[in-house]
């Protein structure tokens, strides 16, 4: 039946108002509640400022944010998905130069299907040649299973409707007639429930909602607890939980006794408590639940832990490292406090700097020289150097001359290309005017530009440029390159904040990788640099890095969970799936993937819907490991274990118990399926290939076995400057395993040879110890390190 006129207004109504609002939460924080207004009029309001500032000082809309911070914060919706990942990956707002060079700033847009910078320097397209780690992914690379149309908006296509029929009412209303009524509409639901496929959760959830609701009007306050814990389980987002939170409360003494009895109801009834004393927290912390502050700048001074929430609030920069660089710059030769007079001062020129290079329009001439995925970042004053007069340009590729009159672009140097960098003189009459000299790899002449007082800093921003280049093309992780351009970025606002005699000294506390680049030498191994292919940081948007604890490739997606309770989708990226405890184990089953944590729940996320809202609760202690029966290609039945010994089998198409038994051992911490036996293991990992192998934690040694006697391992590996192992896989004739270096406690993938046993390389890419392990189509390996470095290395497999 087609719509009527109405109904069709109002769904073009919805979908304008959603689509104009729709980046409002790439301006949002969700860890601090605040929504940057000023930014998101700046970037957004371009061509209708008006109307964007008048809607958002409608009292209905700054609650719109605090909904979708909160639904954020669950899991990824299609929209939020990929604004989630463009805010994930974006450095400080610029755009492109392409977006720039013909049109200038007044039209420039929201680049909604533009990939990131950020993005492409933290996600490799395993395509592109090796020597050019800071090439972008190329946007025709394969989309998600979930494709979303600009032209679709809120339409989906019609959905079949499932009918159920209520029990013919009865005329009287009287008592016992009506709980007639609800005794029959309890039975017709039941019969329902059991007619419904596993297959169909959205519509047995909601048959358990109806069910739960009915017993509870009709006083049933157990079997309607029941059914809510069903519905939990089922499908959590439609989980009324302060009805149910109002059942719990009104059960009489005896009914909570029965209720103590029964262990489903047992994990209800802990779970709301839980909930409760969480936002019991949140009130107490002075924390508003229902709404989202706008950012407002300081009127007090502040401490460091002051600083560092100001400075995240405000947009600038999340990472903690870098905020606690730039408070010391910012107190250099005061107590170790930041007032709000300079703050202000610091912060307008931040924005005013970002400003102005959003207005800079260069000539179709002088663009073609730059990629297009290059911004101008910082633009010096008009200048004498030795190629000519005019203004030096700073990219995050390369530096170039913007020569005066007719614009020209004369190159100046690639960052990598640089030999040297240093500030020299000038003789002028009586005076020595201050210069910057270059001397670039390929040319005889250095390049020398008169920069005056501007030298001092132009020699701390290009050469902490230069050191991030060098890091970024060593560690083939292009983030060191952003990470630079951000530090450099910080140390003019730095400079032009203080205007003191100490403001370069104060600047120079930010040159990060300049330091380093002089303390600690930069070499990596020669086998490690010719296997490591590239380097992610799923930490990006986060305060300070997080472990990697688990690693998960299916076809066309990388998944990551990472220690703060968050499951990441990358390649295509789909934003983080929030869950409310460490993940300890994964496994995926056709278009589902199952991940087990630390507060006892098996979380299923469906890949195509990149939602989270089936749980299981069986387990009573943490989730150390899941497996499929492997030797059956229907793939019917998965294994769980928890730390305390429990092992559950699992139907795969019902997500039901099939059986459960305990073993007795000191911490249970996986499972493996293996020619019809299961492998359970305490404080080991365990593989198969005709013959089983073992690491242990705290020793460096890895144990094969043979699957037919199990009496003892017939052959020892031992690791060599290995202190213990934490993950092990097997690609092609090759075992991985990941552990940690004894001398250096940095992390180290050891690589096994299958037949003779031995080792044949060992690689050295992570700053901790090396957590996680998978394989990609077998042509690449994965891993994944601890806090200290939190990142995730690409290895080729030859």
């Amino acid at each position: 039946m087609a719509d009527s006129p109405n109904t069709q207004i109002q769904n073009i109504a919805l979908e304008l108002v959603v689509n104009i609002f729709r980046d409002v939460q790439d301006f949002l924080n969700h860890e601090h509640r605040v929504f940057n207004s000023e930014a998101f009029l700046r970037t957004e309001g371009a061509s209708r400022p008006d109307f964007l500032q008048e809607g958002l000082e409608n009292s209905y809309l700054p609650h719109i944010p605090a909904r979708q911070a909160e639904q954020e914060t669950r899991q990824p919706s299609p929209h939020g998905a990929a604004h989630a990942n463009r805010a994930m990956t974006e450095s400080p707002r610029r755009p492109l130069m392409s977006d720039l060079s013909r049109t200038g700033y007044s039209s420039y847009t929201s680049p909604r299907d533009r990939l990131s910078k950020r993005l492409g320097a933290s996600l490799p397209n395993l395509q592109q040649p090796a020597n050019d780690t800071g090439t972008p992914i190329s946007s025709t690379r394969p989309a998600s299973l979930r494709k979303m149309s600009p032209d679709v908006g809120l339409k989906s296509p019609q959905k079949v409707v499932k009918v159920f029929r209520l029990p013919e009412f009865p005329p009287p209303l009287a008592y016992h007639y009506v709980q007639n009524y609800y005794s029959d509409m309890v039975s017709s639901l039941g019969k329902a429930i059991n007619a419904t496929l596993p297959e169909e959760a959205a519509l047995l959830a909601r048959y358990h909602y109806l069910r739960g609701l009915v017993n509870t009007v009709s006083n049933r306050r157990l079997d309607a607890l029941e059914d809510f814990q069903s519905l939990y389980k089922t499908d959590s987002d439609i989980f009324p939980s302060q009805m149910v939170k109002s059942v719990v409360d009104s059960l009489p003494e005896a009914e909570r006794l029965q209720a103590d009895r029964r262990p489903e109801l047992t994990r209800l009834i802990s779970r709301l408590k839980r909930d409760q004393e969480r936002e019991r927290a949140l009130n107490d912390n002075g924390q508003e639940h229902d709404s989202i502050k706008r950012f407002q700048l300081p009127k007090k001074y502040m401490h460091l832990e002051e600083f560092v929430k100001c400075v995240q609030e405000s947009g600038i920069v999340k990472d903690q490292g870098t905020i606690h660089r730039l408070f010391d710059a910012l107190t250099v030769g005061h107590q170790k406090q930041v007032g709000p007079e300079l703050f202000r001062v610091f912060y307008t020129i931040w924005k005013e700097t970002e400003a102005e290079a959003q207005e800079v329009c260069l000539p179709a001439s002088v663009s073609e020289h730059i990629e297009p995925s290059e911004c101008v970042f910082k633009l010096s004053s008009s200048v004498k150097t030795s190629r000519g007069v005019g203004k030096i340009a700073m990219t995050q590729r390369r530096l170039f001359l913007l020569t005066g009159g007719r614009p020209g672009y004369v190159e100046v140097a690639q960052y990598r290309d640089l030999e040297e960098v240093k500030v020299s003189s000038a003789p002028f009459l009586l005076l020595r005017i201050p210069s910057l000299k270059l001397r670039v790899q390929g040319r005889k002449e250095t390049f020398e530009a008169n920069l005056k007082t501007e030298t001092e800093l132009w020699n701390l921003m290009v050469k902490e440029m230069w050191a991030g280049r060098n890091m970024a093309d060593q560690h083939k992780d292009p983030q060191y390159m952003q990470q630079a351009l951000t530090n450099a970025l910080l140390m003019d606002a730095v400079v032009g904040s203080l205007q003191s005699s100490k403001a370069i000294y104060a600047a120079s506390k930010l040159a990060h990788f300049d330091r380093i680049k002089t303390e600690v030498p930069m070499m990596v191994p020669k086998t490690t640099a010719e296997t490591l292919k590239h380097k992610i940081n799923p930490s990006l948007e986060l305060a300070a890095p997080q472990a990697v604890d688990v690693l998960l490739y299916t076809p066309g997606q990388l998944w990551v969970s990472v220690s703060v309770g968050k499951v990441m989708c990358l390649m295509p990226p789909a934003g983080p799936s929030h869950i409310p405890a460490t993940t300890a184990c994964w496994e995926w089953i056709r278009t589902r993937s199952g991940w087990g944590s630390e507060d006892s729940v098996i979380y299923i996320i469906s890949m195509v819907a990149m939602v989270c809202n089936r749980q299981l609760t069986d387990h009573r202690s943490e989730v150390t490991g899941l497996a499929l029966d492997r030797d059956k290609q229907s793939q019917k039945v998965a294994y769980s274990c928890s730390a305390e010994g429990s092992v559950m089998v699992w139907d795969v198409s019902t997500l039901q118990v099939k059986r459960h038994f305990r073993l007795s051992c000191d911490r249970l911490l996986s499972v493996y399926s293996c020619n019809g036996t299961l492998w359970c293991c305490s404080r080991d990992n365990i593989m198969e290939e005709g013959g089983a192998v073992e690491v242990c934690m705290d020793s460096g040694e890895v144990c094969i076995w043979h699957i037919k006697d199990t009496t003892k391992p017939y052959h020892r590996v031992a690791l060599q400057d290995c202190t213990g192992c934490y993950c092990i896989i097997k690609v092609k004739n090759q075992v991985w395993v990941g552990g940690v270096g004894r001398s250096s406690t940095k992390g180290k993938i050891y690589i096994l040879e299958t037949e003779r046993h031995q080792v044949m390389k060992e690689l050295h890419g992570h700053n901790d110890k090396v957590t996680a392990l998978c394989s990609a189509e077998d042509r690449y390996v994965l891993s994944g390190a601890g806090k200290i470095d939190g990142k995730i290395a690409i290895w080729k497999v030859e």
